[in-house]
């Protein structure tokens, strides 16, 4: 069940019900590979910084340790111990942007895996079957992940394998729901929108992915280095066309200003590396702006990271000893840096929804679209 309680402009307020439990959108979901978020932080701390959903990856887990594998241990929330949603990557843009070696063909991708070099092949029905050995909440559909910018020739043909492998998706999606042995016979399967940064192409794909009645539907192959403004244009150009009645998944998005401005424009639904892997960096996002906690003028500094934060970090150290932790590369400067930008992506999705059930949505995001952004 997915229900739209409420929009101001094209912004939206959901509830989405799944198996594993009801989401609030819009929502960030926290960024967990290989089951687990890199930089110490367990499942169950995860509650604890307000995430609601998990984003754990197919090609890397059907890797290490094997989809197998966590079949016979009872599925990824048993093995992870998380009773809440799980969103699996398909694993497609994985085998376009890990492996150098690969070719397309009409059934799936051979290619040869970043670990150890082995061959290894996979196409609709095998990303379905990994995914469903994992028991995830949600499945998203294999899909070519063309390289942007790319030929206009290309980037059409691709769009239609891209169907035609979604249409495989399903078929093989139902099929696996309906066995006796299946981990979550109420897996849902997402559609994912393709077509760089053309229009036509993407609005085309899009009219055709919606005819199959998905649980939900995505905008892939952004954020991949395209100029900010055209990953705009396209939400703007797409969202007209993505079913009202479905959750709207922005893939790999990404900065806090980059996650106002798609809720603005109608999105529902984000997933981003960025708040772990710039937090280990020492990059950190507050309420007043990035902070870059490994300059000189925090060696003295005993404020918390970021004085309106509620996190474990900014309740228990100051400036000074988590600056201090990351210079020393001590393994904890990960832990609490972590934890803090992961707290505040989640807070920041929890007052976009107050602001929406409030009827005050445009005003939060007139004010901080200016601010989020901002390096202190």
């Amino acid at each position: 069940m997915f229900t739209v309680l409420k929009t101001e402009g094209k912004a939206r307020r959901c509830e989405f019900e799944t198996v594993h439990g009801t989401v609030q959108t819009p929502a960030f979901m926290n960024v967990a590979t290989c089951g687990a978020i890199k930089g110490g932080v367990a499942a169950e701390d995860l509650k604890d910084l307000h995430c609601q959903v998990a984003l754990c990856n197919t090609y890397h887990l059907s890797l290490r340790p094997g989809d197998l594998v966590v079949k016979e241990l009872g599925g990824l929330h048993k093995f992870m111990n998380w009773d809440r949603p799980i969103l699996t990557d398909s694993g497609g843009f994985q085998v376009f942007s890990l492996s150098k070696l690969r070719k397309i063909k009409e059934e799936g991708v051979y290619f040869r895996s970043h670990l150890d070099g082995h061959r290894i092949f996979m196409g609709p029905e095998e990303s379905m079957q990994i995914q469903s050995h994992l028991g995830s909440t949600i499945a998203m559909a294999f899909d070519e992940c063309v390289e942007n910018p790319a030929p206009k020739s290309y980037a059409a043909q691709s769009c239609a394998r891209t169907v035609r492998w979604l249409h495989r998706c399903k078929a093989e999606m139902e099929r696996l729901n309906s066995l006796p042995d299946t981990i979550n016979p109420h897996q849902m399967l997402f559609g994912i929108n393709q077509g760089c940064t053309f229009e036509d192409l993407r609005v085309e794909h899009m009219k055709e992915i919606a005819k199959l009645d998905l649980d939900g539907y995505a905008i892939g192959g952004l954020a991949v280095g395209e100029p900010t403004l055209e990953m705009y244009r396209i939400i703007d150009a797409v969202e007209p066309y993505m079913p009202k009645d479905k959750p709207r998944y922005l893939m790999g998005v990404g900065t806090p200003v980059n996650i106002l401005e798609a809720v603005h424009r109608g999105v529902d639904l984000f997933d981003c590396v960025m708040p772990s892997r710039n937090a280990r960096h020492g990059t950190l996002f507050t309420w007043q702006g990035i902070r870059n906690l490994n300059n000189e003028k925090y060696i003295y500094d005993q404020g918390p990271v970021d004085p309106e934060c509620g996190c474990p970090t900014c309740r228990l150290h100051s400036r000074a000893y988590v600056r201090h932790l990351l210079r020393a590369n001590e393994l904890l400067a990960h832990r609490l840096t972590v934890q803090h930008n992961l707290y505040f992506y989640n807070t920041l999705m929890e007052k976009i929804r107050e602001a929406l059930d409030n009827g005050t949505f445009e005003e939060f995001y007139q004010k901080y679209r200016e601010i989020l952004g901002k390096r202190i």
